[in-house]
């Protein structure tokens, strides 16, 4: 009988963790798919939209509604905080952190597995240097709690069959008038200007200062975002903070254009691919890993990014504008129960990042040169079947646990033995 793995994660809902789960899981099938019998129990993922796959998707097949029995092999993929004990192996799946501190209940989450796949050496680093004091209830530090069981990074790798270089038209830019546009793909997360995770709102104003001039010819901005979901309602508050940000530049403004809604990964990769997109830009704070920077640049095109967390990893400072700047403490506007209000993370020079946007608007093809080599570099190093094969070396060598058999015990006929026959002597009678 094969080992019984059973997975638990949000594979079918459009996020981050959905987009993880799905590439571990077709990884994991592959790399142990005829050793171990796989299953999937799926979660939800806050409040974003479920159904992802379709309803033919072989995965499907594999889905469970419950366990009915402990699992030779659990694996998690979530926030480590969730992170439970099942099965008879245990293994924690995160993106991990985009900060410099690991909340307590991540380590005590990491601390119940057996073994811990994070996707970045930033996050792996950040797990095994945080340490809280143990105090008793006089507050006397007794110990300290830290990360006592083993991390090890298993990078996001790219589907090269979805995510390539192809220059196209897309037809998703046939109304934007501008022949060289910047994209930014991310969330637009909570947090005052300046202060959100991904640094949208400042992102933006830098672009509109450093593209406000008189000139006819200028790039645009292309955001392809949202807050929470994807509703009309949440299309018009980007609408509206975009529309503050540009009220309080003022000026002569380049275009800031909005793609709002669910794209295929192959829609996607058309809108990266689009003649019209020269470059990538990011002012993000922290990145447990930063997908979507590596579906940006096996492009070939340059990306100007914050240099800091998960994707220095895989973004080549040769080949991209990995911009400096420095370690502040987060706002309390974008600190939540995993986001410390006491954890750093990084604020872009955005002096620096500007010369950046405004040289790679000018000398475009002097940068596109050192950029195109990022696409072999990603294919050789961070593709999907790279990450199957370092899966593969992580995982254990586990056999099915026994199990309890019923012993069936032939029927026996029944029998009455048969007493032999006892001559007795005869006695004779005393007379007295």
């Amino acid at each position: 009988m094969k080992p019984l793995c059973v997975v638990s994660c949000p594979i079918d809902t459009f996020s981050g963790y959905g987009a993880r789960s799905r590439d571990f899981v077709r990884s994991l099938i592959t790399a142990k798919g005829e050793e171990w019998d796989i299953k999937i129990l799926p979660q939800r993922w806050g409040s974003t939209p479920w159904n992802f796959l379709s309803k033919d998707n072989p995965l499907q097949k594999r889905f469970i509604s419950n366990l009915n029995k402990k699992p030779d092999i659990w694996i998690q993929i979530t926030i480590p905080s969730e992170f439970q004990p099942v099965g008879q192996y245990n293994i924690g799946v995160t993106a991990g952190i985009e900060t410099t501190i690991f909340p307590g209940d991540f380590i005590e989450g990491l601390n119940k597995m057996n073994i811990n796949l994070v996707s970045s050496n930033h996050s792996k680093n950040v797990a095994l240097s945080t340490q809280f004091d143990k105090r008793d209830k006089n507050k006397k530090i007794i110990g300290q709690t830290k990360t006592e069981k083993p991390v090890e990074v298993l990078f996001e790798g790219l589907d090269l069959n979805i995510y390539n270089k192809n220059p196209q038209n897309s037809g998703l830019l046939d109304n934007v008038k501008e022949d060289f546009c910047f994209l930014y793909t991310g969330h637009w997360l909570q947090g005052i200007l300046g202060e959100d995770r991904k640094n949208t709102g400042l992102m933006i104003k830098t672009f509109l200062e450093t593209f406000n001039t008189s000139s006819r010819k200028k790039p645009a901005l292309i955001l392809k975002t949202n807050t929470m979901n994807y509703s009309l309602l949440d299309r018009e508050e980007i609408l509206r903070k975009i529309n503050i940000i540009k009220d309080n530049v003022g000026g002569n403004l380049p275009n800031i254009y909005l793609v709002h809604g669910e794209l295929t990964d192959d829609e996607m990769n058309q809108l990266n691919n689009d003649n019209k997109v020269k470059a990538f830009v990011s002012f993000t704070k922290g990145e447990g890993y930063g997908r979507p920077l590596a579906e940006a640049a096996i492009t070939g095109k340059p990306v100007i990014v914050s240099n800091w967390s998960g994707h220095v990893d895989f973004i080549h400072p040769d080949y991209n504008v990995l911009i400096g700047g420095e370690l502040k403490e987060v706002h309390k506007s974008a600190s939540n129960n995993w986001i410390l209000k006491e954890s750093q993370w990084f604020n872009i020079n955005t002096e620096v990042a500007s010369k950046a946007m405004k040289d790679v608007f000018k000398n475009y093809k002097r940068y596109l040169e050192k950029s195109r080599k990022q696409t072999q570099y990603l294919k050789n190093n961070w593709s999907f079947d790279k990450m199957t094969e370092k899966l593969n070396s992580l995982l254990p060598k586990v056999e099915a646990a026994p199990q309890m058999q019923q012993i069936q015990l032939p029927k026996l006929k029944k029998s009455t033995p048969k007493l032999p026959k006892l001559n007795l002597p005869k006695l004779k009678k005393i007379e007295s």
